[in-house]
């Protein structure tokens, strides 16, 4: 069964090959590069291989991943990915969120995370969810509290990569 979550507004969707053209989009923006990181993805190519390697990889091992998040218009207009990852490093389950610049401001990013996070506590039954960005990601730093997260620390998920902001939510316990 392919996997579907639906707000007021959205619906979050596995991602599928023909996501591709999306994907490109979306890691190439500025603030993805300054906030997330450059992955190397050129091409329609590299962005299905990304697709595949990535959230359907995690979908087999774990049942979630980065979703697909698009709009329930008429055209199911494609805003942007959202979800729950396992990363090396990490020991809890993390929330993911990345939308298109175009698309920021508009209480999309706050609605497609919220379901995330419910999907994962009320289905999944997850003990915990974290949350990790950049440390000058301001705008998902305030997102994140609208959520119920808190700053907790820095950490660092691999000895090659900077220390990223740890946000914890409160109703788990808010304890690392």
């Amino acid at each position: 069964m392919i996997f579907s979550l639906e707000t007021p507004r959205l619906r979050l969707r596995e991602l599928e090959p023909g996501d591709a053209g999306l994907v490109l989009e979306l890691v190439n923006e500025p603030a993805w590069k300054r906030f997330i990181g450059d992955r190397g993805i050129r091409t329609l190519d590299d962005a299905q291989s990304y697709i595949r390697t990535g959230p359907r990889a995690m979908y087999e091992r774990f049942g979630f991943g980065l979703w697909l998040v698009e709009a329930k218009d008429n055209l199911a207009t494609p805003l942007g990915i959202c979800g729950l990852l396992k990363r090396e490093g990490l020991d809890d389950v993390d929330l993911g969120f990345a939308l298109l610049e175009r698309y920021w401001g508009r209480g999309y990013a706050f609605e497609a995370a919220a379901a995330a996070l419910a999907y994962g506590r009320d289905r999944l039954k997850l003990p915990r969810i974290v949350a990790i960005t950049s440390p000058d990601n301001e705008r998902s730093g305030r997102l994140l509290e609208k959520l119920g997260f808190r700053h907790d620390r820095m950490i660092r998920l691999a000895a090659d990569k900077p220390e990223s902001r740890l946000h914890v939510s409160v109703s788990d316990g808010g304890a690392a």
